[in-house]
């Protein structure tokens, strides 16, 4: 599988939020772009998304690949790729505009969330920015 920048995004959004409304899937892509934009970490989509452990489906042991899947993840994928080319696209048009660069599930308590500044919940996932100096 040829690895481009909409598909790394696509993955991401896939994996993480396939399940959760566009909004959801569309904060998971703002996560994603705040991470390449940051200094903090990689400069590209692809490097970002596949960071040591940053995301827990790069490293889960499962398929990576949404075609490989039910009928339902296969047209899930579908959607989801295009939303992701629609939004590497214009970002500034479909995307929040936040500076979130993290999130977790809302039935999970990751240590690192009591240091940042909660932004939002969309769906099951709680997302977050760095606290303003």
């Amino acid at each position: 599988m040829i690895m481009t920048a909409t598909m790394c995004l696509a993955l991401n959004m896939f994996f993480e939020a396939r399940n959760e409304p566009i909004a959801g899937q569309q904060m998971v892509a703002e996560v994603t772009l705040n991470r390449v934009a940051s200094s903090s970490y990689p400069d590209t989509i692809c490097d970002v998304v596949y960071q040591n452990q940053q995301f827990s489906w790069t490293h889960d042991g499962l398929t990576d690949d949404p075609t490989k899947m039910s009928y339902l993840d296969k047209q899930a994928w579908e959607e989801i790729y295009k939303t992701a080319a629609i939004i590497l696209s214009e970002p500034e048009t479909y995307l929040p505009g936040t500076d979130t660069t993290h999130y977790h599930a809302d039935y999970v308590w990751p240590y690192w969330a009591d240091d940042l500044e909660y932004v939002s919940k969309v769906g099951t996932h709680l997302f977050y920015k760095n606290r303003e100096s």
